[in-house]
């Protein structure tokens, strides 16, 4: 194929590890989500920003009698159908579904056959179709109990007329012919998961799940500050001009290679870079001080942190992209200490974009604005950030800024 007219890539979230076996025992932290056209089926978001967890009315998802179904089919039918997987933590949202799974020994069914977790994802998925279809009077069900993690095959049993049923309670005398076509789904294909690797991952997993409906809540009361704003900073940086930069800062990293990939990757209009915001962009209209650190001034770093926060302390906004060592000391000073200040994301946001729990609280508060002059890329975790990529964004940092990095060296 022409590679001029390849379509880019669209990187899913929903691809498996390929260097992992899914029916060995270990955890995962599963998304799953319900097609757009369903909207909010499993509940809404409701209680109050300023009550504490535990609280009754701390931020929770009051459940819609389908979400309350799936509630319990995760709850009951998972662990009954396979003894050695166990739900450890979950959270219902309105359109999505989290849960953190454990498996305590290899995944066997009960016929004793090893089976890989996406059929047991797919048999949830199928049980709560089967519950879900009766609810909405697709189909009747012959009363059974709520574990129906069966083979896919058993949909040949639930279409097509069917005797009455009572086991949702109601009295169905007869229902008319159905095929698989005319059974909506009620999840989206495929799912997303997360394997922690140690107990520190762990916690952040179990902590992300918990605060879903505290998140969402923040994002909903506060939706011009917790929402990706595309394409709208405007650096004032032309993109000759962030090239010459990057031959005069990093003269031996910068390859034709390289540069063409930083070019690729730039937000660009009117040959100008411009970022997409996400935060309290109100900061952009106070006195700005880039924070950038150099390995020739470490003996300086001191003089330079107390001026920085110094100048937080008057009002100055500090705006960097937090690479070195030097760089994130002063800017967690700062936020720790209550001022606010601008980042440089490293990476585009997504389509869906959620930070994290302490960063949107951040952005919340107003106290921190993100900017990214990157479209968004699928990475590994791993990989590293590449020198032309964060002098690139030092260079952004002083534009939105309209001062050099060495304003601390002046009296």
């Amino acid at each position: 194929m022409d590679k001029q007219v390849r379509k880019p890539t669209v990187h899913s979230m929903k691809r498996r590890s390929s260097a992992h076996d899914y029916s060995r025992s270990g955890f995962y932290h599963i998304t799953i989500s319900v097609p757009s056209v369903l909207h909010q089926p499993f509940g809404r978001i409701v209680g109050q920003l300023n009550k504490p967890d535990g609280d009754s009315d701390a931020p929770h998802v009051e459940l819609t009698p389908i979400g309350k179904m799936v509630e319990e089919e995760l709850k009951v039918s998972i662990h009954h159908y396979y003894p050695m997987l166990e739900v450890l933590d979950y959270v219902v949202m309105p359109e999505h579904l989290h849960f953190l799974l454990m498996a305590k020994g290899d995944v066997v069914s009960q016929s004793g056959k090893a089976t890989h977790l996406g059929h047991v994802i797919a048999g949830f998925k199928y049980g709560c179709n089967k519950r879900f279809w009766a609810m909405t009077g697709k189909i009747c069900l012959a009363t059974e109990s709520p574990g129906t993690l069966k083979s896919s095959t058993a949909l040949g049993d639930a279409v097509g007329t069917l005797k009455s049923s009572t086991a949702l309670g109601d009295s169905v005398a007869k229902v008319p012919k159905v095929t698989k076509a005319a059974l909506p789904p009620l999840f989206d294909a495929g799912y997303c998961d997360v394997m922690p690797v140690d107990e520190a991952q762990l916690d952040t997993q179990r902590a992300y799940i918990h605060a879903n409906p505290r998140s969402r809540l923040l994002r909903m009361t506060n939706r011009a500050w917790l929402q990706p704003q595309r394409r709208t900073i405007d650096t004032a940086v032309s993109v000759p001009a962030l090239e010459g930069y990057l031959r005069r800062e990093c003269p031996y990293q910068l390859t034709a290679e390289s540069l063409d990939i930083v070019k690729k990757r730039l937000l660009v209009e009117d040959e100008r870079v411009i970022c997409d915001s996400y935060g309290n962009t109100e900061l952009l209209t106070r006195r700005l001080l880039p924070v950038v650190c150099h390995r020739k001034d470490a003996d300086s770093f001191q003089q330079q942190k107390a001026r920085c926060l110094s100048e937080a302390a008057s009002g100055a906004v500090l705006i960097s992209a937090r690479i070195s060592k030097g760089e994130q000391e002063i800017m967690d000073a700062a936020l720790l200490s209550g001022y606010p200040v601008i980042r440089i994301e490293d990476n585009g946001f997504p389509e869906i974009y959620h930070p994290s729990a302490s960063r949107m609280d951040d952005c919340a508060s107003g106290h921190l604005l993100l900017l990214t002059p990157w479209s968004y890329q699928f990475r590994k975790h791993e990989e590293k950030v590449s020198v032309p990529f964060c002098k690139a964004m030092n260079c952004v940092a002083q534009a939105v800024c309209k001062k050099k990095d060495s304003w601390w060296k002046e009296e």
